[in-house]
């Protein structure tokens, strides 16, 4: 039996991915710990691991995001993606080491496994167990084959594309010099010295497990030999789930929209609305997850819910319109659905562009569409076929995986190891599964 330390930064974005993997962990019969929000304190003990309340670290409520974090409404663009790099990723790193060593010294645990966003690989270099992170969003890992993670730009293998591509990592380099120049202060006040590695390679490099397949990447000659896809995690089915009373209206015959904003953008104003009364005359039956109390007019093809378990609705969806977020994105791709992206703030524009890229869906590269936008690409989507055959391509791609035991059994190799894991170095160890 192993010890394994998880921590999550407090966001649902971030605690649901890992909860899969809590659970294998336990089934194997490891002792798990987990570090988190206390929001999150039922889904981590329900996940069966011990909760470990953040003490030193930012303990916020990510349903309000900008009140967590004063003056983010004041600015936008750059200025906003700068903000978030400062003050809610780097300026909780010293309280996140603290308060993980801290609890090192109750637990000895033999890997911390976190979210790439937590300061695990920092605990690692001060001296404590091996790292491994798991991924929460697109693979952030910049490559010289592919534009700067987080920047939003397609790739391109062209002579002229490898040359856009070093010039915007040159130019995002002086964009963010203060925000590098801030983190070594932090790593200096640590004790640690200063690295080379850009703000988008502070992961923990002995194992990197990325939730979804290689179709639904970019593809990069580089890729570190750390990193494993190793499919969506994804949430189990509900056992007990009590559906709305209109659910039978699911096998009616006529296609059905899925509408989600996700947890950070909670104005439904961006692309709920918009949705709702783009489709409104349509012979559709549009589900959208919102608090139906705070819309005025829903269209009389339209049920609101402000919780949908989306492994139990999507089954019947055609169409899921969305401003990005991972999880539902990567739930619609293990079920076949073509998606209609519209997201323009966190990484909403990366998974947009894979979304693009991997012939998916449709991108319309804004935040706030026009009606006339949304009912162009939902008809697009539904009746063009290669969006849903690529989205069928990808969910056979995502069924050869069972992610949650395969990111189990790395994770076994690490703590027996304490060795990196890589990829041409996989090997059956007794007790985890052949991959």
């Amino acid at each position: 039996m192993a010890r394994f330390l998880l921590g999550s930064t407090p966001a649902t974005g971030h605690v649901a991915p890992a909860c899969p993997i809590a659970r294998e962990l336990i089934v194997r019969g490891h002792d798990v710990w987990w570090y988190g929000g206390k929001k999150f304190q039922a889904n981590i003990e329900g996940a069966g691991a011990r909760f470990v309340p953040m003490v030193k670290a930012c303990d916020f409520d990510d349903s309000d995001f900008d009140r967590a974090f004063p003056g983010r409404t004041q600015v936008k663009g750059l200025a906003k993606a700068k903000f978030d790099v400062r003050h809610v990723f780097l300026d909780p790193v010293a309280g996140q080491v603290a308060d993980l060593e801290a609890i090192l010294d109750a637990f000895p645990a033999d890997v911390i496994l976190s979210d790439f966003t937590l300061a695990n690989a920092i605990v690692t270099e001060r001296g404590g167990p091996p790292s491994a992170n798991y991924s929460v969003s697109f693979l952030p890992i910049d490559s010289r084959d592919l534009p700067p993670a987080g920047m939003g730009v397609l790739p391109s293998a062209s002579r002229i594309g490898k040359l856009r591509n070093r010039v915007i990592k040159h130019i995002g380099n002086m964009l963010f010099r203060s925000e590098q120049a801030y983190y070594m202060q932090i790593r200096a006040a640590l004790g640690l010295p200063r690295n080379n590695r850009p703000l988008t390679a502070q992961f923990a490099q002995y194992l990197y497990l990325q939730g979804s397949t290689e179709s639904f990447e970019y593809p990069r000659r580089d890729l570190p030999p750390y990193v494993h896809f190793v499919g969506p995690l994804l949430p189990p089915r509900l056992a007990n789930f009590s559906p709305p009373t209109w659910w039978g209206k699911l096998t009616g015959g006529r296609p059905v929209v899925l509408v989600t904003q996700g947890t950070l953008a909670t104005d439904p104003n961006a692309l709920i609305v918009p949705t709702l009364r783009a489709l409104a005359n349509d012979d559709l039956l549009v589900i959208a997850t919102a608090n139906p109390a705070k819309l005025r007019g829903i269209p009389a093809n339209t049920h609101c819910e402000p919780f949908i378990p989306f492994m139990e609705l999507m089954p019947f969806v055609s169409v899921l319109v969305t401003n990005g977020g991972y999880g539902g994105v990567q739930t619609a791709l293990a079920h076949g659905v073509p998606i209609v992206a519209a997201g323009a703030t966190e990484d909403k524009p990366e998974i947009a562009n894979r979304i693009q890229w991997s012939g998916v869906g449709l991108n319309l590269k804004t935040a706030t569409p026009t009606t006339e936008q949304i009912h162009s690409a939902v008809k697009t989507t539904l009746f063009d076929s290669r969006y849903r055959q690529n989205a069928q391509r990808i969910q056979v791609d995502i069924a050869r995986h069972n992610s949650p035991a395969e990111a189990a059994a790395l994770l076994e190799q690490l703590a027996v190891t304490r060795q990196p894991v890589h990829r041409d170095s996989i090997r059956t160890l007794a007790g985890t599964a052949t991959r």
